[in-house]
């Protein structure tokens, strides 16, 4: 079920906000950090935001049909909906696992997982 943009935005600063709560746990235990040390946190916990970010909107994105069957890229085809199927996404952002719609051409025997 497709959240709305108020219980979307309010997923997404709870992520942040766990985020945010680790480096202030950090800082307390780290009295004396180099710069490097500061870099090192701030970057992996960009990395878990991010990923939390990407995955929530391709959750969402997935939550439901849009009505449109999306066109086979190859033959321009409409493609069949084949039902929800488990993708693991290896993401510019992370690893994102989403339960999506997938969707299949059976002229050209191709499958895809919108939004792409």
């Amino acid at each position: 079920m497709k959240l709305s943009r108020e219980e979307l935005k309010a997923k997404l600063l709870a992520e942040t906000e766990v985020a945010i709560d680790q480096l202030l746990d950090w800082n307390e235990r780290n009295q004396k950090p180099t710069l490097m040390d500061i870099e090192d946190i701030v970057l992996k916990l960009r990395k878990q935001v991010g990923e939390r970010m990407a995955n929530a909107l391709i959750l969402e994105q997935a939550a439901g049909p849009s009505g449109e069957r999306p066109t086979c890229p190859t033959c321009g085809q409409p493609m069949e909906n084949k039902g929800y199927r488990q993708n693991h996404i290896e993401s510019r952002a992370g690893s994102v696992s989403a339960k999506r719609i997938y969707y299949y051409c059976p002229d050209c025997q191709k499958g895809t997982f919108p939004p792409g």
